[in-house]
């Protein structure tokens, strides 16, 4: 197949996903939907929803899909295809798809492992394309194990990736780690910044690595605005996984004396780690920017910064096609093969 008649396809499944198939498909969708959410329980339905609206909305709209693969010419012209193995995590609803959109696009065959944590809305998708072109569908198979495949993308965690290092080291192979992402106050925020920044850092109850962990801010800063804003997000407290685990770090900020402020929702605390368990947002007091920045630069964990002068408040959950993960042109990757 072409690239215009995959792009064809995908703008279809991006309608799909906003509900304008026939009253049959918005069943299934609704279905796909329910079974995810029933298999894991992070996965509730206000979040799958939103990842599926970012979805259609930011990668399957045909002028974005068009000027995307302009960027590299002859993109998905090939003459010998490659099988590919993808290894995509499961931390929040869809976090494999843009590998995915990106193999199926390139003209090689993909061999794709699930998370166990989300192996139902992207099989849903991808059999409705193969529905629709059973020709499209034979691009990509899901398998259990990788093995035999020419070059690989996995995504996991620091451990697993050291295995994936091992196992992959001798074809060509992009291996993401543990990433997460920092915002940089000034103090001249206003409330709907900070109620944006809420949301970066809150979705999908923090999981995802463009979810902002922890925030700098300047000496003297003043936390009463910020932890009023978080309170948009007093809801996730109805979850009671969630809700264990805002338990828990708050038995052991307080058992072992530390420091804390909280909205209730969430606890703030210093501390100089960017990662943060889950419930904690960590603070760091800056006296300098330049410097900061530099720091910040040098930060190989670090997958966004937010700022009123870097990504927009409330943007770190919404990524374009060009916003590679690790900053990986996935494209030019697939290219190269």
């Amino acid at each position: 197949m072409n690239v215009t008649n995959k792009i064809t396809l995908l703008e279809r499944l991006g309608a799909y996903l906003n509900g304008q198939g026939t009253e049959e498909e918005r069943e299934q969708l609704r279905l796909a939907k329910q079974k995810a959410f029933h298999q894991n329980g992070w996965f509730i339905p206000e979040f799958v929803d939103l990842s599926i609206q970012q979805i259609a909305d930011n990668f399957l709209r045909r002028p974005l899909l068009e000027a995307w693969v302009a960027q590299y010419p002859g993109f998905g012209e090939l003459a010998s295809p490659k099988n590919v193995g993808i290894v995509a995590a499961g931390n929040i609803p869809l976090v494999g798809f843009h590998d995915w959109l990106t193999g199926f696009l390139s003209g090689h065959r993909i061999k794709l492992k699930l998370s166990s944590k989300d192996d139902v809305l992207l099989p849903h998708l991808i059999g409705k394309i193969a529905e629709w072109s059973p020709q499209a569908g034979e691009i990509t198979e899901i398998r259990d194990v990788l093995k035999d495949c020419d070059a690989y993308i996995a995504t996991g965690s620091n451990n697993s990736a050291r295995y994936f290092e091992y196992y992959f080291s001798k074809y060509p192979h992009i291996i993401r780690r543990n990433r997460t992402s920092v915002a940089v106050l000034t103090g001249s925020e206003t409330l709907a910044d900070l109620e944006a920044l809420a949301s970066d850092a809150l979705l999908y109850f923090g999981l995802g690595c463009r979810n902002v962990t922890k925030v700098y801010v300047p000496e003297g800063y003043d936390f009463e605005a910020l932890m009023t804003a978080f309170k948009k997000f007093d809801w996730l407290m109805d979850n009671h996984k969630y809700k264990n685990n805002y338990d828990y770090n708050l038995a052991l900020l307080m058992l072992n004396s530390a420091k804390f402020q909280t909205n209730d929702n969430l606890l703030l605390h210093e501390n100089e780690s960017v990662f943060s368990p889950l419930s904690v947002l960590h603070y760091s007091v800056y006296r300098n920017r330049a410097e900061l920045e530099e720091q910040l630069a040098g930060n190989p964990d670090l997958q966004c910064i937010v700022a009123a002068d870097r990504i927009p408040f409330g943007q770190a959950q919404a990524p374009r096609l060009s916003d590679y993960a690790d900053g990986v042109d996935t494209p030019a990757f697939f290219a190269a093969l």
